[in-house]
């Protein structure tokens, strides 16, 4: 009898083990306001997931009103909570410095970088009938730079490094009016920041030539951002490269999640990243190479899977 309760009690584990193999793991993905692309590219990462990993992997994904909002949340939220933020968010929280100052929290220390996804990336958008080919010839045109975005105050604070306050009149109107107002002539070119490449630069390439003002090494230098190329042919028109500047932006989460979870996650965004791409060209900008841009530490789970395909990691990050 004793015999029989064990021989069934082994099966019964047998049986059961399956299960537990397949048991679903759900994970939070705090993205970004749900009229931005980041929202669009937080649910393309949560779709692919959930196909990379049969259904092992359920990613929800939530909006958020930005980064600074992500990174405060990954101190309380619990369980496996996913982030996105640039990297220099994680280092002032972190350092109690900025908008962080007066809210440090020892949990901050807990942040782990998964993996990279697009950067934000400048663009100088010009008609190509306005005769602007350097900074310098923007003196006396009219530029349209929006209004409280990251690429507006980058856009002016770049105008004010390159020597061109006071000598370039700024539209007042919002970027979104920024294709048609450049189409109908009403300004020379306009400044945005996205993803390359950017839905309101391919929409101006297709219907009014443009030009893309390239930046030189010393400028970028001025900016202390990351350099980026944007590869000729990207836009219509444009044939020759294009150096500007980005904000990279690395999906983030904390040491909570499992080694396991996070190799898996990981595993599965870079093995559906070509698939992503032939559905959103950004996706096609991002490359192993852009861990170096990651602030902390790699999570264990990630590093591994990073180890595993032999993706070069820099040894701060380990």
């Amino acid at each position: 009898m004793l015999r029989l309760f064990r021989s069934a009690a082994i099966l019964a584990l047998a049986c059961a083990a399956p299960a537990l193999a397949m048991a679903e793991e759900r994970v939070t993905f705090k993205s970004a306001k749900t009229t931005s692309s980041y929202y669009q590219m937080s649910v393309q990462i949560a779709e692919a997931v959930k196909a990379a990993t049969d259904g092992g992997i359920i990613v929800t994904v939530e909006e958020s009103q930005g980064s600074v909002q992500n990174v405060t949340e990954a101190a309380r939220r619990q369980g496996n909570y996913v982030f996105t933020t640039p990297p220099v968010l994680v280092k002032l929280a972190q350092n109690g410095k900025a908008m962080f100052e007066g809210k440090e929290n020892p949990k901050f220390a807990d942040i782990r970088a998964l993996f990279p996804i697009p950067s934000l990336t400048m663009h100088f958008v010009l008609r190509d009938d306005a005769g602007v080919e350097t900074f310098a010839d923007l003196k006396g045109k009219t530029i349209l730079i929006g209004k409280g975005s990251f690429g507006a105050k980058e856009g002016a604070k770049y105008l004010g490094l390159f020597g061109l306050d006071g000598s370039v009149e700024l539209a007042n109107v919002e970027l979104n009016a920024a294709v048609a107002a450049l189409k109908n002539k009403q300004i020379d070119g306009f400044v945005t920041a996205g993803s390359y490449p950017a839905p309101n630069v391919i929409e101006a390439a297709a219907g009014t030539g443009i030009t893309l003002l390239s930046m030189t090494d010393e400028q970028v230098a001025m900016t202390r951002r990351t350099r980026l190329v944007i590869p000729g042919g990207t836009y219509a028109g444009v044939e020759g490269d294009t150096v500007t500047t980005s904000l990279p932006v690395i999906a983030h989460t904390t040491t909570q999640m499992s080694d396991d979870t996070a190799y898996e996650l990981t595993k599965a965004y870079w093995s559906s990243k070509d698939t992503m791409g032939e559905d959103a060209a950004w996706w096609n900008a991002v490359s192993g190479a852009m861990l170096a841009n990651v602030h902390g530490k790699l999570h264990p789970g990630a590093l591994r899977y990073y180890d595993e395909v032999k993706i070069d990691v820099p040894d701060a990050l380990r």
